[in-house]
């Protein structure tokens, strides 16, 4: 089976709607999350989804990268849409081969409303969220995001902390989803290989400061208060599980989270400056807290 390449004609083709008329929350599809979708940007991203076992549904791609930087990633994308025709039906539609929708660069523009990364789209279903427990089974340092709603600073998180140890990131539902477009592209596809999941601020059974400390989670709070500590504190870096809560920035983080938690902590700070923005903030923290800066 051939990779399908389809001629974009009609702007207004129903096929394209993924990709230049359906809003990220749209995409999400709360009403069934089983068919949500999310838009892959860029080869990297894109590669690095299709390596965690995202399954692509169709491409949007700059003619001039079909046969160049696109190449790879279409056959990879072909060869995994084959396995799936396969197990489905051998209809004549699905036989058509993975569908890549193309044309020059001023036509993409005009049809998606901005310039595309590195020429390329892919729309790709979105996998069952994980549980706490399974994303937090072997971790040592965890990441939670409370509220955290800029899809810009989700992603640059992200990306520290694939960088810098972190096993797991956990968001309450307050915060961006990590498959927004913004996301997934500033996190160099990071997004794919961090194990995340979503969680309720509380629920019937407490909050999830509880549920952290059940798994046997110090918790650290990054906040200002009287009793903040340092990020480099010799017992918060010391600790065998340690998730680190980081929060919106305006709001920080909820009254009642700073109280449940272990320990406060801060960065140090200069020139009278008193904060960092969040995406900063984590990578600075993620770097003090690593298991090896105890030794």
């Amino acid at each position: 089976m051939s990779i399908n390449i389809i001629e974009i004609k009609d702007f207004d083709a129903d096929e394209l709607d993924v990709y230049a008329r359906l809003s990220e929350g749209q995409l999400l599809n709360r009403a069934e999350p089983g068919k949500g979708i999310f838009i892959a940007e860029s080869p990297k991203v894109i590669e690095r989804a299709l390596h965690a076992g995202y399954e692509p549904i169709s491409c949007l791609i700059e003619k001039k990268h079909i046969d160049g930087e696109g190449k790879n990633i279409l056959e990879k994308c072909n060869d995994i849409y084959e396995n799936i025709m396969e197990n489905k039906s051998n209809d004549e539609t699905d036989m058509q081969g993975f569908p890549v929708y193309t044309a020059e660069f001023d036509i993409l523009t005009k049809l998606t409303g901005f310039k595309l990364t590195r020429g390329m789209l892919c729309a790709m279903r979105r996998k069952p969220l994980q549980t706490l427990e399974k994303i937090c089974d072997g971790a040592k340092r965890i990441a939670i995001l409370e509220n955290v709603m800029n899809p810009t600073n989700v992603g640059a998180i992200f990306r520290s902390a694939a960088a810098l140890n972190i096993d797991a990131v956990v968001l309450t539902n307050g915060s961006s989803n990590p498959l927004y477009r913004r996301s997934a592209r500033v996190s160099m596809g990071t997004v794919f290989q961090i194990p995340w999941t979503f969680i309720d601020i509380s629920d019937s059974e407490g909050t999830y400061i509880d549920r952290l400390h059940k798994l046997g989670f110090k918790t650290a709070a990054m906040a200002l208060e009287d009793d903040s500590v340092s990020i480099d504190d010799a017992n918060v870096v010391s600790e065998e599980k340690l998730a680190i809560i980081l929060g919106t920035e305006g709001d920080g983080l909820l009254k009642n989270t700073i109280d449940e938690s272990d320990y406060t902590i801060k960065i140090p700070m200069s020139h009278g400056v008193d904060s960092l923005n969040v995406a900063a903030a984590s990578a600075v923290v993620f770097w003090a807290v690593r298991p090896c800066a105890a030794d």
